[in-house]
């Protein structure tokens, strides 16, 4: 299977705004970063198992508010209780998932959102100023290993 962003038809490439005779350096690029396995992974409100034990590419899963685990190549952040997003540079990662909770699957819901999410990357000396501006979030606030959800604009998003 092939992912395709949610981005594929509409990314349009190129310098927007007020780029002329300005320092390259000062300037915002944003990017979508692509080819991700974005998965979501639910316990359901009336499992009894521990989840506590699972291992996915040798992280855990931690029911800790706006936590974040990760290695080189994947990243699972806390979404809710019992609620975590998993994003992978491993596209075939999912199989690993899907074996894990086979025996389980009665008590998650493992949803492969790499098709419906999308990840931007904002990068640039002035980033946290135009993330403060359009968000709702005290960013003064966020540590390492940190996850929030929150609006930019009226848009959904997580960090």
């Amino acid at each position: 299977m092939t992912l395709v962003s949610p981005l594929e038809n509409i990314n349009t490439k190129g310098q927007f705004g007020d780029s002329e005779g300005k320092n390259e350096n000062d300037l915002l690029k944003i990017s979508e970063i692509k080819n991700l396995l974005i998965i979501q992974i639910v316990q359901y409100k009336n499992s009894s198992v521990s989840f506590e034990g699972i291992d996915i590419d040798g992280l855990k899963l931690k029911n800790d508010p706006l936590t974040v685990v990760s290695n080189v190549n994947t990243r699972i952040m806390w979404n809710g209780p019992k609620n975590w997003f998993l994003v992978s540079t491993k596209k075939d990662l999912i199989k690993n998932v899907l074996y894990k909770f086979k025996d389980i699957d009665i008590d998650f819901a493992v949803t492969d959102l790499s098709h419906s999410r999308a990840i931007i990357e904002i990068e640039g000396r002035e980033t946290m100023e135009v993330l403060k501006k359009g968000c709702p979030f005290n960013f003064d606030k966020l540590k390492k290993n940190n996850s929030i959800n929150s609006t930019f604009n009226g848009i959904a998003f997580t960090i």
